[in-house]
């Protein structure tokens, strides 16, 4: 089958083809890229579907996720196994019906992304390509560790839980050193050995940390992705690039907390409400945090430091997965629609080892594919207008 489409944009951060068309085998992966007038001359026996006034993408990574985070809704009482497995496999739907095709789980209720992704293998469900961290590790009374994330304290203590979690089906490692405090959760030799273990076992790390000085305690590890990384510096974000960790910055979680507490302020809700008032007295960091971001994302982009996409959205009754805002973000802080769509497909493929998998529109690789309306190389709001999502070359998605 030949798809064309008025553009199509690689992935790679800049190469978009003009009347641009792939041709996808029975095996799923991509036979060849090139324009409609090429691949029909290269293929004439191949039928042909045309998406006139639309462009044609890599199918999304959202690099920060947690299908089975809970903890937020208010009858959290009722989340027995059951209702969080039934949770997540909505979560997993919500991911395809939005173009992310995949996921990474930076922590989640123990065996949860392994038993999802095996229900997706097995067929039951429709689910993104599934790659997990199991429930992170925190320190003793650490961020997460009232959210079911299990306490570790000591180097070696730190090691043997990593090699629990890879013996258990762990994709990547996740540690939690910072919170809403400046002082780190960690210390520099439990960083440490947690990534000398990841890297001697051949697996990555991901961290939390999103001030200072955890930040740079972080770097000097050598994890292989910061998430939030909120009050980076540029000298940091140089340090990243020189050293290869990619930054996560989840602008979208930050900005919509603090639109939620500004709201609420202004609104005067009440004080008594349990989520209000938790939001209420965190205003005093999302504030800042929010302007962090949007006064300095692309400083830090120009740096050449690795950036992915991913939404981190677990706010109850917050848009799921806003990934399309992540990206738009991305825009109006000062990246091209091009480079914004990078960040959540050929940058990720490239730091989760997917590069010969997906992540691109290129000959070889898995035919992950969004189709939406208008162009996504010039006005990144195209992505609210899904058209068709394709997983490894099957139809997964189309709205009705």
């Amino acid at each position: 089958m030949i798809y064309c489409g008025s553009q199509l944009i690689v992935g790679d951060g800049k190469t978009v083809i003009p009347e641009g068309a792939l041709c996808v085998g029975e095996d799923g992966r991509i036979r060849a890229v090139g324009t409609r007038a090429e691949l029909t001359a290269r293929f004439p026996e191949e039928p042909v579907t045309e998406f006139p006034h639309a462009s044609l993408l890599p199918g999304l990574f959202d690099m920060h996720v947690h299908f089975g985070y809970y903890y937020s809704q208010p009858d959290q009482e009722n989340f027995d196994d059951f209702m969080i497995a039934y949770y997540a496999a909505e979560q997993a739907r919500q991911a395809i019906r939005l173009g992310i095709t995949t996921v990474r789980d930076v922590s989640s209720p123990h065996n949860l992304c392994n038993r999802l992704r095996q229900a997706g293998e097995k067929g039951w469900l429709t689910v993104p390509r599934i790659f997990h961290t199991d429930t992170g590790i925190c320190m003793t009374g650490g961020h997460g560790h009232d959210d079911g994330i299990p306490e570790v304290d000591g180097p070696w203590a730190i090691r043997k839980k990593i090699r629990e979690q890879i013996r258990d089906g762990a994709d990547w490692i996740k540690l939690l050193t910072s919170n809403r405090s400046p002082i780190p959760e960690f210390t520099q030799e439990e960083l440490n050995a947690a990534v000398d273990e990841c890297h001697r076992v051949g697996k990555k790390c991901v961290v939390h940390a999103g001030l200072q000085p955890a930040i740079q305690m972080c770097i000097d590890a050598g994890f292989d992705t910061i998430e939030h990384g909120t009050f980076l510096t540029e000298d940091q974000a140089r340090q990243m690039a020189e050293k290869g960790i990619a930054w996560t910055p989840t602008i979208t979680a930050y900005t919509v907390l603090y639109e939620f507490t500004r709201d609420l302020l202004a609104s005067g809700a009440d004080p008594s409400d349990r989520i209000a008032a938790k939001a209420i007295r965190d205003m005093a960091f999302f504030e800042p945090a929010y302007l962090a971001y949007k006064n300095n994302f692309k400083k830090f982009y120009d740096t050449g430091v690795t950036v992915l996409a991913g939404s981190d959205m677990v706010l109850y009754g917050a848009p799921p997965l806003p990934i399309n805002r992540e990206l738009s973000l991305m825009v109006e802080y000062g990246i091209t629609p091009v480079q914004a769509i990078a960040t959540a497909t050929g940058n990720p493929a490239r730091v989760m080892g997917l590069e010969s998998v997906t992540g691109q529109l290129k000959e070889g690789l898995t035919a992950d594919l969004l189709v939406v309306s208008g162009n996504a190389a010039q006005d990144i709001t195209a992505l609210n207008r899904l058209q068709r999502v394709f997983l490894g070359g099957k139809e997964v998605y189309r709205p009705e």
